[in-house]
């Protein structure tokens, strides 16, 4: 994320309305702007196509269609990109360039692999259970590879700071799925719903090869080293599982919905709750905002507090250390609460404009009492995604895991009981799970906060491990150390006899 703060730097400086709404707009645009450019697309197609017109069963599939593409591909990269990105910083950070290569072929074969695995049955129960066409299915399947592959590209190229490629290659992809789903339509005289997956199927692939030439634009070089790659999946297993629960939880009430009266079922396979999934994304976006809050702060304020910090302890007096230390998380504690506060406004604006106008729109009902449970939720929720950056920052993967297992483990246990209480607790589940992470993520960083000598200084090793016959226990014996003692005495003895 270091790409982005001297810009944010250079425009908030000028301490202006509009120079803040410029900095919020370019920090949204690094970040968050590929989901909106896929949701607007979407919803463009959708007008223009005039998808409202379509069916009530062939909508429904595109829309279930839509919703496991982008569920499940998320699910099935996030194991991987998590060590990967701590492998490749780590080789960035040691000018070893010539190791990204082989650590991102590595991964992108177990992402294929991996999504190759879990979506082929799922097809083939499409086909022959669900009575669905092979073309379609087929290219449901594409889009749910080249999804996988797109977020897995985009991990190296955050890394590398390139947002604004990021962002323009989603541009240019949506941009050219809307033209071929249009040419699908009107030329090719394809259904409505098979232009539009078609041509976002294109898009996503369009995006992947982007990124993926661009990626291997940046790093020519291919030093054949795997083994090392590998070796980093085992020494941070910590950080597959946290990262895999935090998405998982993301969801995870979602399928506890799924199971419920309010589930619906597409083609004996898609399985889904829309007054739930619908609640559950319009309370995401009314948060979304903590995420461009989240990145901007921690470019602008706290990187320059942690790097203080960092170089005190290489070449600083312990006087320095501890101050730097005390600002460190002065700042970490700042950061925080300014983020409650700002998220927390924003988000009641929101709140309050989604109650005034979407039931103008169609969402009303069901849908607008299980969503202030649920914007409440996801509010907390980011939060504790915050501290559990703040945790990665340390370098404190077991906190992190705690938080994250807590997270996904409370929230599916509160989501099963929130299906026999009254609509307006549905969301209860992920209100008490992002509270729970929230207090346990705190709670531990104080703890790095009073640790953290030991945790920097106490970390090394005399003695390096390695295979083979392990040394003695025993190193020292003292009977044969005074036998040793008289047999050199009396070899001493013997000798001053022989020359006397």
């Amino acid at each position: 994320m270091a790409g982005i703060g001297v810009r944010l730097n250079q425009i908030f400086e000028k301490n202006s309305l509009i120079s803040d709404l410029i900095g919020f707009g370019y920090s949204a645009v690094v970040t968050v702007a590929p989901m909106f450019l896929v949701i607007g697309n979407i919803l463009l197609m959708g007008k223009v196509l005039g998808l409202s017109d379509v069916s009530y069963a062939p909508r429904e599939l595109f829309s279930c269609t839509i919703l496991y593409i982008f569920i499940f591909s998320l699910l099935t990269a996030a194991p991987f990109n998590a060590v990967l990105s701590r492998y490749m910083s780590d080789t960035i950070y040691e000018d070893r360039y010539e190791d990204i290569m082989p650590c991102f072929y590595l991964g992108l074969l177990m992402n294929a692999v991996t999504a190759f695995l879990l979506g082929v049955p799922f097809c083939l129960h499409e086909v022959f259970v669900g009575k669905l066409g092979v073309l379609y299915v087929f290219t449901g399947f594409c889009g749910y590879m080249a999804l996988v592959l797109v977020f897995y590209s985009m991990l190296y190229l955050s890394i590398c700071k390139d947002y604004k490629k990021i962002s323009a290659f989603f541009f240019v992809g949506m941009a050219a799925a809307f033209c071929c789903a249009l040419f699908l339509r009107l030329v090719c005289a394809l259904p409505v719903t098979d232009s539009m997956l078609a041509g976002l199927v294109a898009g996503f692939i369009l995006i992947a090869c982007e990124e993926i030439a661009m990626i291997k634009r940046y790093f020519k070089k291919n030093s054949g080293r795997y083994r090392p790659v590998l070796a980093y999946f085992k020494k941070y297993w910590m950080l597959i599982v946290t990262n895999f629960f935090y998405i998982l939880g993301l969801y995870v009430h979602n399928f506890v919905f799924w199971t419920t009266d309010l589930k619906m079922v597409v083609a004996s396979s898609f399985v889904c709750a829309p007054s739930y999934d619908l609640a559950s994304c319009i309370a995401m976006f009314t948060n979304i905002s903590a995420t461009v809050i989240l990145i901007s702060r921690l470019e602008m304020n706290f990187r320059d507090k942690y790097k203080g910090y960092s170089e005190a302890v290489i070449g600083g007096r312990g006087l320095d250390i501890r101050t730097a230390q005390k600002r460190m998380f002065r700042q970490l504690a700042s950061e925080l609460m300014t983020l409650a506060r700002i998220q927390f406004i924003i988000s009641v604006v929101i709140f309050l404009l989604c109650v005034v106008f979407l039931p103008q729109y169609g969402f009303s009902g069901l849908v607008m009492q299980i969503y202030p449970c649920l914007a409440a939720g996801y509010f907390t929720l980011f939060l504790m995604y915050s501290a559990i950056i703040f945790l990665y920052y340390y370098n404190d993967l077991t906190g992190a895991l705690i938080t994250a297992t807590i997270f996904v483990a409370t929230t599916f246990a509160v989501s099963v009981i929130a299906t026999k209480l009254p609509e307006a607790w549905y969301g209860v589940g992920v209100v008490a799970g992002s509270l729970l992470g929230w207090c346990v993520a705190y709670f531990r960083l104080r703890w790095v906060e009073r640790n953290m000598d030991v945790h920097v200084f106490c970390q090394g090793k005399l003695i390096n491990y390695g295979r083979g016959v392990p040394e003695p226990s025993k190193v020292y014996d003292v009977k044969e150390a005074r036998r040793e003692a008289r047999k050199r005495e009396r070899e001493a003895e013997r000798m001053a006899e022989s020359r006397r």
